[in-house]
């Protein structure tokens, strides 16, 4: 028989082993524990074929590429917050339909989608998916409809209005006082849209379009040739006093062109020469550097503006997911038009949506083809709530209330 003492120091030994046991298997446990998945689906259009010799070819992996990067970022965070990002994408051919390719990815799981489609498109996935448990990102539309009487409550954009940057190029002219324009358009629906824009934009802010002109020359920048017709476009604005022309040519035939060849020797500026872009492989302020490194590391190439929609996209779900520990697509979509929501987006500034119109809010950048030249909104405009909201259209003028 034991004395009283060592049965009692047995009994605190077999207590401690107890205790370590039950720790040890605590342990196993949480080791055991999967992180919380999370599935996000991007579509995109096959990059069509380049010309015999194009300058700059859409890449075949653009938005792709940028949302790739954003998963690599959400991972790093989820190692240590306990989720796993998992990107499924499908790149689609000519005849392949969206929205059958966007059921496809929420039926095997993805419950948030970057998509880089045209607006019909977009609106048609959306309408697909309504009363689904998916959140659709808008990386390529700048369709100001789409933020106005077709908004969509599942759908939230990231890409800057038209409306959004002509307003920051407008803003911009107006700070240098060049406020007499003159206004060239393309043929194309884009370009009128572009082009009532502008003029909406310079109504907006006070500036004169003292001329209006359709281009009727052909696709000169393309042809990047000599011949007859270039002599009429010599003299394309002859006889109208200005201080800058504006172009609206989405489809880059001719902007490009412009540039050097006008009567007067003026700045040109709008879809091509001096622009307003969401991203440029030139910005390098506030920490863009070693985003601009790490994609071109990855990528092989410079980031682009669908790149960086679709990577603000992708970002916006890790960082909503981190913040409110959830991958519900309903409190993600919550959440995201909180106040409290506030994305970290290489501008200067923290991010936001827009709770009236699902709009991402976001400085402009204003850039010549190999410098940022400056940042809208730009000083002196100011606002009650954000001085982001002095770009695109504002609450009061909104078509779109989302509840």
């Amino acid at each position: 028989m034991l004395p009283a003492a060592s049965s009692k120091s047995l009994s605190s030994l077999m207590a401690a082993l107890l205790c370590a046991f039950v720790a040890m298997l605590s342990c196993g446990t949480a080791r055991a524990a999967e992180p919380l998945e999370v599935r996000i689906g991007v579509i995109t259009h096959k990059a069509p074929p380049p010309a015999l010799y194009e300058l700059d070819p859409t890449p075949e992996d653009e938005a792709a590429a940028g949302a790739g990067l954003a998963i690599d970022d959400n991972n790093t965070t989820g190692r240590f917050s306990g989720q796993r990002y998992v990107l499924d994408q499908v790149v689609l051919d000519k005849d392949q339909s969206p929205v059958e390719s966007a059921v496809k990815l929420a039926d095997a799981g993805a419950k948030f989608l970057v998509v880089a489609l045209t607006a019909d498109e977009l609106l048609a996935v959306a309408d697909a998916l309504k009363g689904r448990p998916v959140v659709v990102f808008n990386a390529a539309a700048q369709d100001d409809r789409l933020r106005g009487a077709d908004c969509r409550a599942n759908v939230f954009h990231v890409p800057p209005s038209r409306a959004m940057l002509t307003d920051a190029l407008v803003q911009y002219l107006s700070t240098k006082r060049w406020m007499k324009l003159f206004l060239t358009y393309g043929p194309t629906a884009a370009d009128k849209l572009y082009a009532d824009a502008l003029k909406q934009s310079a109504k907006k802010f006070g500036l004169t379009l003292v001329a209006e002109k359709a281009w009727e020359f052909g696709p000169l920048a393309r042809a990047r040739s000599d011949s007859i017709t270039q002599s009429d476009a010599l003299v394309f604005s002859r006889g109208v006093d200005y201080d800058i022309m504006l172009v609206a040519d989405e489809e880059a035939d001719f902007g490009d062109y412009l540039s050097y060849r006008t009567w007067d020797p003026k700045v040109i500026a709008g879809t091509q020469g001096l622009i307003a872009t969401s991203w440029h492989r030139a910005q390098d302020a506030w920490g863009s550097a070693q985003l601009q490194s790490r994609f071109f590391k990855r990528a092989k190439r410079t980031m682009r503006p669908i790149d960086y929609q679709a990577w603000v996209a992708v970002r916006a779900v890790g960082e909503a997911v981190t913040r409110t520990k959830s991958a519900d697509p309903a409190a993600i979509s919550t959440f995201l038009v909180d106040p409290k929501f506030q994305l970290a987006a290489f501008k200067g500034v923290p991010v936001n949506f827009r709770g009236w119109d699902h709009q991402l809010r976001q400085p402009v950048l204003i850039a010549q083809p190999m410098a940022i030249v400056s940042v809208s909104p730009q000083q002196g405009y100011l606002h009650q709530r954000s001085v982001l909201d002095t770009l695109g259209a504002d609450q009061p003028e909104s078509q779109c209330h989302l509840p």
